[in-house]
């Protein structure tokens, strides 16, 4: 089926209250995808954030952000009056968050909802479905929260360890806040459902989106140290990163703990299996970050300061999502094949049969060699992105693409101006082979690298770009549908 559809994440709707929420404005934005013509929506994992506010760093690999949770349905329920959240400035600027003035504001407000929360039926149905992960998780968070947020590993020696009597002790003494955090959980997967089954019925399908690896402070890592390369004190011995390449000559280190494949084959997978059905769940589509690191992945000594010594390890390769496919059936699944790919990566892509990406902004050499450009191609089995959250904006980087580069591309695609060059790019990846196609919404409101969402290896004014209210016209919806309708990626 040739489809396609926008990328913009939760944090990137509008609206008044500091980041984008599961309220009004997220509703608004399924109906414009539906009157464009559009047939997913992909977003970011929708994680907790923690330091640096990446998605892909978070406390919990099942948990929803609360900073997602509309505040304006928490007052229609009667958990919220509105002098007590309306009053509050939430924005400074228009087209970024700011999350300092959200982490110093809204679990005061979230705390006040909470104080009138009553327990009912659903409430406990949750807490069931969900006992594999959600009390571990508001342990965890309730432990942080009186540890100043401090990382587990800087807890008291008892409960680093996961002592029973320690653990057994938290649980008594921080009861109404563990109970704090399981709320949330539920006011956010409570609000997530509704609009995912909105969305559904309006033909709209969620392309979801989990890192491979976890976050060091997270629930996941303290309760199973078993799984990850840790030593017997439940220090990394290796973590993850990038080797040096031309854009990092020193590599990247990303500092997530490296699971220990051999265990996780021992216990049949189950961890994996239990991760990849919830995000079933939850998405129509899982994009799994860094598909390479199953082949084989890149181990850094834990105490170096550079991704310099690394080695390339051995993964589980196709053995998990052998065990996934036999536990869970068909799972859609997109892998993110980008960055040093080799031919045993490749060998995985097409035993697994997952739908790889072809990232356009790739593949503009003046050659005309690259696999990703289109004329090249070899299969409608992939997604084709006109740029990611980790790439500049389609106009940023024409913007910065040298003279000889610029008029290959313009060639290429064919704009009559360059002021066509941004949409003239999306219908380049509509009219592709792809059986789908992924723009930016930054790429709709043809925005510079001042909308960028994240740069690699970067820390600090990352993802933090939001549209603004009323960005999205009716204008622009009638553009990209007769693209689509070109193309023929409209969904009957």
């Amino acid at each position: 089926m040739r489809a396609s559809g926008v990328l913009m994440h939760i944090s990137s709707l509008p609206g008044k209250y500091g980041i984008g929420k599961m309220g009004k404005e997220a509703y608004d934005f399924v109906d414009w995808l539906v009157e464009a013509g559009q047939h997913y929506w992909q977003i970011l994992p929708l994680s907790p954030t923690s330091y640096g506010d990446s998605p892909y760093q978070s406390f919990s690999i099942y948990a929803g952000n609360p900073y997602f949770i509309d505040l304006e349905t928490l007052e229609k329920d009667g958990l919220l009056k509105a002098d007590e959240y309306k009053k509050i400035e939430w924005v400074r600027e228009e087209n970024y968050v700011d999350y300092s003035i959200i982490y110093e504001n809204l679990w005061d407000v979230l705390r006040i909802a909470f104080s009138r929360f009553e327990k009912d039926k659903d409430y406990e149905s949750f807490v069931k479905e969900n006992s594999s992960w959600l009390a571990s998780y508001g342990l965890f968070m309730a432990l942080k929260e009186e540890n100043g947020g401090k990382a587990w590993y800087d807890w008291s020696w008892d409960l680093v360890m996961c002592r029973k009597f320690a653990v057994d002790d938290a649980k008594e003494r921080l009861s109404d806040k563990i109970e704090f955090y399981m709320f949330l959980q539920y006011e956010f997967y409570k609000q997530w459902t509704k609009l995912k089954k909105y969305a559904n019925d309006k033909g709209i399908e969620i392309i979801g989106d989990i890192p491979i690896y976890c976050a060091l402070d997270s629930v996941d890592v303290w309760e199973n140290p078993t799984l990850f390369d840790l030593d017997e004190d439940k220090k990394p011995v290796s973590v993850a990163g990038c080797p040096p390449d031309g854009y990092a000559p020193q590599g990247q280190l990303w500092g997530n703990p490296i699971y220990d494949w051999d265990e996780m084959k021992k216990q049949g997978y189950k961890w994996w299996i239990n991760r990849i059905g919830f995000a079933s769940k939850i998405y129509d589509v899982v994009r799994i970050d860094h598909f390479r690191g199953f082949d084989t992945f890149y181990s850094i000594p834990a105490e170096d300061e550079t991704a310099e010594n690394g080695e390339w390890k051995q993964g589980c390769g196709i053995d998990m999502f052998n065990a996934v496919k036999k536990a869970l059936g068909e799972v859609r699944i997109i892998a993110e094949d980008l960055g040093f790919i080799t031919e045993t990566v490749r060998k995985l892509l097409d035993d697994s049969g997952f739908p790889g990406m072809k990232m356009m902004e790739f593949g503009f050499a003046p050659d005309a060699k690259s696999e990703y450009l289109p004329c090249n191609f070899k299969s409608p089995n992939c997604v084709v992105y006109t740029s990611t959250h980790d790439s500049d904006t389609v106009k940023g980087w024409y913007d910065s693409c040298a003279d000889d580069v610029k008029k290959f591309i313009y060639d290429y695609i064919g704009s009559a101006d360059e002021d066509d060059v941004v949409w003239d790019f999306i219908k380049c990846a509509w009219l592709s082979i792809g059986d789908t196609a992924i723009t930016q919404m930054q790429e709709i409101l043809e925005l510079d690298n001042n909308a960028r969402m994240n740069v690699p290896s970067t820390c600090g004014l990352n993802w933090r770009w939001r549209m603004s209210q009323g960005d999205n016209t009716k204008k622009l919806a009638e553009k990209l549908l007769k693209i689509t309708q070109l193309s023929g990626r409209v969904c009957e």
